[in-house]
């Protein structure tokens, strides 16, 4: 599987968790979302060792940058919050660079 499918994959998985635990923290939601949230956290953190690079620190550093898109797509249809052009600035500065990341020659 291509990288970016990976980094999407474990993305939405990672965003999915953690908003199962802030679910449960923050909006008084159920002790019980908390299963399906670590199953995700354990399902994200798999999926980022399927990235085909060389070094672990590498593969985590051009995640981040599909973390913040993943973030703010989230922000948008699960939270209703439209992002706006700083959000969407920073999302294009941070998928540049994780790009260069991954596909910089070495």
């Amino acid at each position: 599987m291509p990288a970016f499918a990976l980094y999407s994959f474990a993305a939405l998985a990672e965003i999915a968790g953690c908003f199962a635990f802030w679910a449960w923290l923050r909006l008084g939601k159920s002790f019980w979302w908390l299963l399906p949230g670590m199953g995700s956290l354990a399902l994200f953190a798999w999926l980022l060792t399927m990235v085909d690079v060389p070094a672990a620190g590498r593969a985590y550093a051009a995640y981040g940058g599909v973390y913040i898109a993943a973030s703010l797509v989230w922000l948008w249809l699960a939270e209703g919050v439209r992002p706006d052009r700083w959000d969407l600035t920073g999302m294009a500065v941070a998928l540049v660079g994780a790009t260069i990341i991954l596909v910089g020659p070495r």
